[in-house]
């Protein structure tokens, strides 16, 4: 009789931790739906504004959407809700549950652009690069910010998309000259999407506030060295040796060049 009743129990036991899993897994699918059906939304969006020939890139204004529906004070209330609750996410380290409450935020008030940028920032800072590229490119329509564009920049840079990263860094630098990074990362996505002679021209400017920089001089030393302007690219890496004297590598290569100039 106790053998039968432990059997009993223990069924019970696994029935509850079937039925459990069951309702987290559905739930965790629910989630995951509503994430990818957000994000496409918006990809659908880019696209439709793209197709109606919007300029997003090289300083072009962009073309504002019309906004339509109003939204009501408790909307606003309840979307101010849901975004400070992502900020308390995120400040205890809950980036998946952050990315929740953004996402019903922006559900509840869809104009909050504010919280559309934080959540494309969310997304760079996670590495999710594909989901910033949309998040920033719908940002992008309804206000010129140069972080966004900057930000953007990297998201195609790390997608290895660099004409593109080219395009939104120019727009980021265009509209904050007065700052070096701005050159630093033009002068990079250049470099990588093999415009040499442009690349030189901006991290030279960068670089020229930037002194001891030796990451920026030694892509600027190698932009040199694609156009076949030896001499500029050994007074570059000799930049680089006085700041790091011990590096073999560049010491091989003020080697080879002196070779080649004998």
């Amino acid at each position: 009789m106790l053998t039968f009743l432990a059997v009993i129990y223990a069924l019970v036991l696994i029935g509850s931790f079937i039925v459990i899993c069951g309702v987290l897994g559905s739930r965790m699918l629910l989630k995951n739906r509503s994430v990818r059906k957000f994000v496409r939304d918006i990809e659908k969006r880019i696209k439709s504004a793209e197709d109606k020939k919007v300029e997003l890139n090289e300083g072009a204004p962009a073309k504002k959407p019309i906004q339509t529906g109003r939204i009501t004070s408790v909307q606003l209330q309840k979307s101010r809700s849901f975004f400070h609750g992502a900020e308390r996410a995120l400040a205890r380290g809950k980036t998946e549950e952050a990315e929740g409450l953004f996402i019903q935020a922006l559900t509840v008030n869809p104009h909050a652009n504010e919280i559309r940028a934080q959540l494309a920032k969310l997304y760079l800072t996670l590495g999710r690069d594909q989901k910033a590229e949309a998040m920033y490119k719908e940002v992008l329509q309804y206000c010129e910010d140069t972080s966004c564009y900057s930000n953007l920049g990297l998201a195609y840079y790390r997608q290895q998309k660099f004409a593109l990263a080219c395009e939104a860094y120019a727009a980021a630098l265009e509209r904050d000259q007065a700052n070096p990074e701005r050159l630093a990362a033009l002068g990079r996505a250049l470099f990588a999407n093999n415009r040499f002679m442009e690349a030189a021209e901006n991290l030279e400017k960068a670089t020229a506030r930037l002194s001891r920089n030796t990451e920026l001089l030694r892509i600027l030393a190698e932009s040199y060295m694609q156009m076949g302007d030896t001499p500029s690219a050994e007074e570059t890496y000799k930049k680089i040796n006085k700041l790091e004297p011990y590096d073999e590598e560049v010491k091989e290569k003020l080697s080879a060049l002196a070779g080649a100039n004998v």
